[in-house]
């Protein structure tokens, strides 16, 4: 089974072979220091500080073999590639909530690098689906649980 392309902006992949080379460099050994330290405290099967490190060693290699493999799959969306006359991933669209007539402005980004706390949503999301293909001008309706929203697309830009 072919693997899932993952879409990143250039400041995504960044952020992620950032983080990729800060726990192999410095949390790996963080790790095996916090281990040796606990083996020489004598039997490791009642030794708190012993399993904790090595739970902590787990989910280090399982986000390191994580984040490789979403780099081998990344594809990366240049700002050159996004079309400001339609929402495609890298755009960043500002919307005006109809019912409460708010605006809201949101980068589309791959599932990869959302970050809803940065109004960076993924093209996976309701609203990223939903906006995905659409130009400035157009009422979008999203569904949601509690029912469903309504955005006007006011402006798409780089």
């Amino acid at each position: 089974m072919a693997e899932k392309e993952v879409l990143l902006t250039p400041e995504g992949l960044q952020r992620l072979e950032d983080e990729l080379e800060h726990l192999k460099s410095v949390k790996r050994r963080e790790v095996a220091e916090r281990i040796k330290l606990a083996i020489s405290y004598g039997d490791i099967s009642e030794n708190s500080e012993y399993e904790d490190a090595k739970n902590e060693q787990a989910f280090i290699e399982g986000r390191i073999m994580t984040l490789e493999k979403m780099l081998r799959n990344a594809r990366i969306i240049s700002s050159d590639e996004v079309d400001t006359d339609m929402v495609s991933i890298g755009s960043t669209v500002r919307l005006r909530d109809i019912e409460f007539d708010e605006e809201v402005e949101y980068t589309i980004v791959g599932s990869a690098e959302a970050d809803p706390a940065s109004n960076k949503i993924s093209n996976e999301s309701p609203v990223g689906r939903a906006l995905i293909g659409k130009s400035a001008g157009s009422v979008v309706d999203v569904s949601v649980p509690a029912g469903t929203l309504q955005f006007e697309v006011l402006s798409i830009k780089r």
